[in-house]
């Protein structure tokens, strides 16, 4: 944790607890949650061999990890080939604004949904006046293990895990700030959620947990719950850590801290042990952070904590991949010979995307189906054409379009209708009244001869109007494909009462859906557009 002056005498509790049950004698009790179980237990032996490690290699580079020096890149070595030979993938990012140039060390496990990170970070630099091993080795080590033991127990993953280890905390968080600046945002908004770990085996231990978001939070509270720990919220850390720079950029923060240079409370001592009176932990930013510094309690259950958060996070069984398909328009009308289009769409509702080969059954006789493309990613669109010939049958006809994925098959029903030469027009008529005149109204009819096709061989619709209103319309009618016909223009066309019929023209494929009459009224009113009158071909 980088250096700040003492903030007060104690540290108050800043949270309630959530769940705890006071049991006869003060103590605390509760059954552990269901989902405690899905996490592994992390071994405190090999958090502690990672400890060990780091003493070392603090001992080889004069005593210090510090990111200026040789002891904080024999880190980043010894944490990467770890990592490197549990099936991570690593990167190193060289921090230009660090001393020393130092780097970052990002870890990501190949599984779990892209798009949805839950990061966990702990900084892997010391003062240059002491190793650093719980200031912080503890933390550095203990996602370490976090990390390998997930590797070792390879379970399904339903987000995607990354670990950072960070260099140069202690000159003002200058390598997390450097990673997260140069994320581009499409790569900020999927990192969820990021856990910090910064100094979690101090001597004079208490359980902090970081309050900056009450659903984060409430996640390492469920776990110390249910092993009978009260927490508190994390006041000393505020701002001092590498969470600050995610929490500036917008990320949803958390984590865990046992305390630093903060004088522990009679009240805190009777609630977790230790000594009133005295630093959480009394070599700070000292030489004497060394392993001799750090007790098993802490490591072990703030190890347990992390791997309880991550695992209710990020690990568990994920939906299937699955997708859903649809049409538009699911209905439609040709003449024998004629064709007509569909669109296709298809959308991923869980998992991940997949491969979609698109196919349809029951056409009539002399009548064909092809897709556009014929093969999609879910989450993709297709254009269906449906052609006919001159033999094709008359009458309608259910037709089922399959979409064979990957990992699932859905259907989606269109119905095709087939006229004959000659048949009735469709006939459908309304009123719609004029506003802000009392009385006047229009009254339409259409007769949309889809079925006899003019010697052009498009469909011709005629719309017959009548109306009693005495003011300035215009009347456009507007085709399925958006195709605006203007039937009438006040400024051209002066006529106060309308009997008129009205004849446009459609090729079949614009022909069908529905069509809508405009009607405004442009006198010294203007109401503008009336779209109250539709007629569905």
């Amino acid at each position: 944790m980088k250096w700040k002056t003492r903030l007060g005498a104690g540290v108050t509790a800043l949270a309630a607890v959530l769940g705890v049950v006071s049991a006869p004698g003060g103590a605390t009790a509760t059954a552990a949650p269901a989902t405690a179980l899905a996490a592994p237990d992390i071994s405190l032996a090999n958090i502690k061999g990672h400890l060990n490690q780091l003493q070392t290699i603090a001992n080889n580079n004069g005593g210090t990890r510090s990111a200026r020096g040789g002891g904080y890149a024999a880190s980043v070595s010894y944490v990467e080939n770890l990592l490197k030979n549990a099936g991570y993938t690593t990167t190193r990012q060289t921090c230009t604004s660090c001393l020393g140039q130092s780097q970052n060390l990002i870890a990501e496990w190949p599984q779990g949904d892209a798009s949805q990170v839950i990061m966990l970070g702990a900084h892997l630099d010391s003062v240059s006046a002491g190793p650093g091993i719980n200031d912080n080795g503890s933390g550095s080590a203990s996602i370490l293990e976090v990390a390998l033991t997930l590797a070792r127990t390879n379970p399904a993953m339903a987000k995607r895990v990354r670990f950072g280890w960070w260099a140069d905390e202690e000159s003002g968080l200058v390598g997390s700030k450097y990673y997260v600046n140069n994320l581009p945002s499409s790569e900020r908004t999927k990192i969820k959620t990021y856990l910090n770990f910064d100094m979690i085996g101090s001597k004079n231990w208490g359980y902090f947990v970081y309050d900056d978001v009450a659903s984060v939070k409430a996640v390492f509270d469920e776990y110390f719950s249910s092993i009978g720990i009260q927490t508190e919220g994390d006041s000393e850390g505020d701002g001092r850590s590498d969470h600050a720079s995610f929490k500036s950029a917008g990320i949803p923060v958390g984590g865990l801290a046992t305390g630093a240079g903060d004088i522990k409370s009679s009240a805190q001592a009777q609630k977790w042990g230790g000594t009133a009176g005295s630093p959480f932990d009394n070599c700070y930013h000292r030489a004497c952070d060394t392993t001799a510094n750090i007790p098993d309690p802490p490591l072990e259950k703030n190890s347990d904590a992390i791997a309880y958060a991550l695992w209710k996070l990020a690990v568990g069984t994920p939906q299937g991949n699955d997708f859903s398909v649809s049409l538009n328009p699911a209905s439609g009308t040709v003449q024998p010979g004629q064709s007509l289009q569909v669109a296709v769409s298809t959308a991923t509702t869980s998992g991940s995307a997949q491969s979609i080969s698109l196919s349809a059954s029951g056409l009539p006789a002399g009548a064909t189906a092809s897709f556009s493309p014929a093969t999609v990613q879910s989450g993709g669109s297709s254009t269906l054409t449906i052609s006919t010939s001159a033999s094709t049958p008359t009458g309608t006809f259910p037709l089922t379009v399959t979409a064979d994925g990957v990992n699932a098959d859905h259907t989606a029903a269109f119905s095709l209708g087939v006229g004959s030469s000659s048949c009735a027009p469709v006939t459908n008529s309304t009123r719609l009244d004029i506003p802000d005149y009392p009385g006047a109204a229009v009254n339409s009819t259409a007769n949309v001869a889809g079925c006899a096709r003019n010697a052009s061989g498009t469909t011709k619709v005629e719309v017959h109007i009548t109306h009693t209103y005495r003011g300035d319309l215009v009347l456009d009618l507007v085709a399925p494909d958006g195709t605006a016909y203007r039937l009438k223009n006040s400024s051209s066309d002066s006529t106060p009462n309308l009997d008129t019929t009205y004849t446009v023209n459609a090729s079949p494929e614009a022909a069908n859906g529905a069509w809508k009459l405009q009607i405004k009224d442009v006198g010294p009113a203007d109401t503008g557009y009336l779209s109250s009158w539709t007629l569905t071909v």
